[in-house]
This record gives C-alpha cells, structure tokens and sequence, in this order.
C-alpha cells in the first residue's frame, strides 16, 4: 500500500480565493490535495507532530524533510492558487511559436514582415508553405493589414499565410490564393469575406469562414512534433503559474484529445478540458466523444463544444448593433448559422457536456444568450451549461438574462490592454470605456472568469496573466489608454477570477481555490500581489509553482538564493 503523503507549508501569505476564508498563513496537503489551512496558531495539534515540523519562528531554513512527511517554510512570500487559463489555444500556440512573429518587438511595420517572409524563404527553398500569426493593422507603421502584393515582394515561389492576432483573418500571397483556387469569381462563403480591391481583385485578405478555404492546404505538424511542442509550451505555462487550461478548438478537423493524453505521459502536468469546433464536425454522421474522455475528474478531458458566433474588435467583424467608427453600414459579421446553433444544442443535450460559444458584439451576445436561456441547464451542477466567450460589447438585459440562467461569461482583459490602438480606431474612445464592464457583470450575479486566448492576443507572451490583471484593475491599457475606470476591480477580486472564477465558469472541479479537499496547486510570486501599487503588477513574476503539492517549478533567481 503506497504510504500516505503529507507535507505542511507555514509562514506564508496565502490568499485563498476561498471567499469564506481568504487569507491563511499555513495548509497541510495529503496526495496532491489539501487537508487543511488556515493560521499556523489554528493548526489541529495532530499536525504538529508530523515528522520534521517546527513552528515558523523556529525554522533554520526554506524546508526540512524527514521521511514521507515534510515542512516547507515559504518566508513570508506571497501565495495564490494556480491560474486556471479558461479560454486558450494551446496546441495551436505551442505550434505557432515555431512560425514568424508578426508582432513587436520582431515586427514594427509590413516591410518588416516582408523582410521576415524573404528571410524564411532563404532558409526553406521554394514550395514549402511559409506561416506567420498575430499581426494587428495598429500595431504596424503603415496602420494596414498587409496583401497578397505586400507578401508577394517576400517570396512569391511559394505559399505565405500570416494569420491575424485575432486568427479570425488570414492574410496570403498570390500563390496561395491559387493553390486554393480562389480568384475574382469566387464568391464568398457564407459567415466570410474575400476581401477585394477596387477593380474586384481579391488582396489576399480572408476574413472569418473565408479563411478556412486554405484549411485544407495548409502543412500540418506530425503528432509526435506537436507533442514535443506541447511540452514546451507546458513548461513556459508552469513558470507562469498556470495550472489548469482550457483548449478551445483548432482550425481544422483535427483532435487535440491524443495530443495532450500523449504529452501527458511524457511530463505535461496543466489539468486540461478539450472543446471541438463545432464547425468541422456538424455535418459528420460518424462524430462522437467517447464517454470516458467526459470524465472531469481526468487530468485530460472532454469538456464539450465550441461555436463561432461572430468575429473580433480589432478586425471589425465583431457583429455590433451600431456601426464601426468611420462608417454607417458597417456591423460586422454573424459567422453561425441556426444549423450549427441547434445542432450544437441537440448534442450537448444528449451528451450533458457544456457550449461554448464565441460572441463578441453585442447582437451576437444578445443572439446568443437569448437562444440559450430557451433552454434548461443540461450539465450537471455545478457545471454551467453554456459559456459565452469573450463578452466585449454586453447589452445590460443579456448581462441580466446570464446571470438569471447560469450562463458563464469568459473574457479577455488582456484585449483591451494590448490591442488599444485598434479598439480606439474602430470603436472610439467612448465606446471603448463601455467594453468589457466587468463590474456591473459582477454585480448582476455573473460567474466571470479571466483567461488570454493565447495565441489570438496582440502581446509577445499572450499566456501570461499579469498584464490582464493589471488592465482589470486599472483600467488603464498598455499604452496609457483610459478603458473605462469605472468598471475597475480590486486586486484581490481580479485574482479570484482567474483562479476560482475561471474554474467554476469552466466547470474545473476541486480547483480555483485552496481549501479543504482542493487540488494543492498554487503559485509563489516575487512580490506581494495584493499590496504592490498597480502599475507595477505586470511586473510580478512566479518564483515556485505547485501542482498536486509538487514544486514542479522553480525560478532559477530563486534557487540561487
């Protein structure tokens, strides 16, 4: 019989995010999950005899250890659970990483890009696809997305596609265009747009369902490279604190399920939930998840489905019930047709598994939310039936309807903090302070969670949480932009929402929180989180991360002292 193990952590400032006890200085984990916590001078005396504990003041050092049982002294050091990323694209990050980064500080301007598309044709030779993500028109010199002539100059032997930050637009050159057989008679698909000039010639520009026209063109990463970049980008998630994830869907067809369970014996540690865009399989007589990958108590897992029900800000295809800034017929795009909507229903209902569903102007959400509350809850509780992704533009009666029906929102604050410029272009200043009212959401009753949708962040390290803290609580974008002081929250709020909130929006059970009978996993910052001024809490960084009261990462500055 393997012995039990417990391990007491003392002397530390522990923020809980647990509202009926937020605040403890010492816990007593057993096998990964915790037994207790609260104030060392609290501690039960059947603790205090564990092998190897001595109260804090008596510590000699960091940690003793004796046997199966040990005593981690944190010193004074502040202490928050794990970050749980609700709504991200990992293995679609892990592989873009490996691609051209069409964003600062790499990238400031299209002859950049150019340069970087010419650079990497030199090092492949003609006829090997050349891929590129997260341009933004804003964030480039020449304040325009770039074209098929643009990417022509870089290389015009061989296909190029950069996605857009939003990866809702994909911008590519000539060849490409033909390889997949799009020219000026090509009609747009439905829920998509050619983008084309004047004289009626597409530019390359492949807006929402447009961009899957090359879905089938493009290279794809073998299982095993894709599971070799997964672990490395697990391992950039744990030094950021990250301890549990959502995977919201791929481009294509494909199954991210086999990709993390294979990862996963060979080290991933992030507890996952797999959703499959609805889009690919819809139409498909022979699509199932298996019931046992439903089991939420697995580290990987099948959390449900996800639809697209429209665009983004920055590329002017949310759908809005008022025009864009600059026009007065332009509203965006409605991507879902009723078919995916209600197909998508009549499958969760039958597979008691959640919808998610991606809507970021306000007809969409109201669309959305509406069809939803048609419905009775078909999840088990306390797992929310729908999620509604991203929720930048809510009208209040959607807020109201969401909150009423347990509808969970999963937003962004990384968004506006990084993309600012082009929320400032499209929408205008006023418009903008109105997105994202986190806290008239909270006071509606709303179950929030933070997230970043990594890769589709206009940030150079779209998986880290600090900077979406920091707008969430200053209001106050990367570039100094005011988005709206008066929906600002607490610092202390903020971190509740990327930890519990994300959790039990995403239907996480046993995480979020540290309490009794919770997964001990939580994070070691370099600073404290809670007292630090503000504009300074971008700069916090993880020291340790625990997963299952294992320290599975350490920060080298850290060890050396």
């Amino acid at each position: 019989m393997k012995q039990s193990e417990q391990h007491i952590f003392i002397n530390g400032k522990i923020f809980t995010s647990n509202k009926q006890l937020p605040y403890a200085d010492s816990m007593v984990t057993e096998n990964g999950r915790i037994l207790w916590i609260g104030q060392e001078s609290d501690m039960p005396e059947d603790y205090r005899r564990i092998p190897g504990y001595r109260p804090s003041q008596m510590q000699e050092g960091p940690s003793a250890e004796t046997g199966a049982s040990s005593v981690t002294d944190l010193q004074g050091r502040r202490v928050i659970p794990g970050f749980v990323d609700a709504h991200m694209h990992p293995v679609m990050l892990a592989d873009f990483r490996r691609q051209i980064t069409a964003m600062p500080p790499q990238i400031n301007s299209i002859e950049d890009l150019v340069q970087a598309v010419r650079s990497r044709r030199e090092e492949q030779g003609p006829g090997q696809w050349i891929l590129g993500w997260g341009y933004d028109e804003q964030g480039l010199l020449e304040k325009r997305s770039p074209t098929r002539y643009d990417l022509d100059r870089g290389c015009s032997d061989a296909p190029v596609s950069i996605m857009r930050t939003c990866a809702h637009i994909r911008c590519v050159n000539s060849m490409a265009l033909k390889l997949a057989g799009i020219d000026r008679n090509t009609p747009d698909p439905p829920g998509g747009e050619i983008e084309r000039d004047a004289d009626g010639e597409p530019t390359g520009v492949l807006k929402e369902n447009a961009r899957n026209l090359l879905a089938h063109l493009l290279p794809m990463e073998t299982p095993e490279k894709k599971v070799e970049n997964l672990l490395e980008l697990g391992e950039v998630l744990t030094a950021q604190g990250i301890t549990a994830i959502c995977d919201m869907g791929n481009l294509d067809e494909s199954d991210n399920f086999p990709i993390y369970e294979a990862a996963a014996k060979k080290g991933f540690r992030q507890k996952v939930g797999v959703y499959y865009m609805w889009d690919f399989f819809a139409d498909n007589p022979r699509f199932q998840i298996p019931a046992d990958r439903m089991d939420r108590n697995r580290q990987i897992f099948a959390a449900g489905l996800k639809l697209i029900g429209d665009g983004s800000i920055s590329g002017r295809t949310a759908w809005m019930d008022r025009p864009y800034r600059g026009s007065d017929d332009e509203y965006g795009i409605s991507v879902c047709s009723s078919h995916l909507m209600e197909t998508a229903i009549a499958f969760c209902k039958e597979h008691h598994c959640q919808l998610s569903m991606h809507a970021m102007g306000s007809r969409t959400i109201s669309r959305m939310v509406n069809r939803a509350c048609e419905e009775t809850a078909w999840t088990p509780a306390p797992i929310p039936y729908v999620r509604v992704e991203h929720v930048t533009d809510p009208p209040k009666d959607a807020v109201e309807k969401a909150a009423r029906h347990g509808i969970s929102f999963l937003s962004q604050p990384i968004f506006p903090y990084a993309e600012s410029k082009s929320y400032l272009t499209n929408l205008g200043k006023e418009w903008l302070k109105q997105c994202y009212p986190y806290r008239y959401m909270l006071d509606q009753g709303v179950l929030l969670g933070f997230s970043t949708d990594a890769p589709a962040t206009f940030w150079s390290d779209p998986s880290d949480p600090f900077p979406g803290l920091k707008l969430a609580v200053t209001r106050t974008a990367a570039d100094g932009t005011d988005c709206g002081k008066d929906q600002a929250v607490d610092i202390q709020t903020a971190v509740e929402l990327y930890t519990r909130g994300a959790a039990l929006a995403a239907g996480f059970p046993d995480m979020g929180m540290l309490a009794p009978g919770y997964r001990a996993d939580f994070a070691v910052l370099s600073e404290d989180l809670l007292c630090i001024p503000s504009d300074r809490i971008d700069q916090v960084n993880v020291t340790e991360t625990y997963i299952s009261g294992k320290r599975v990462y350490q920060r080298e500055s850290a060890q050396a002292q």
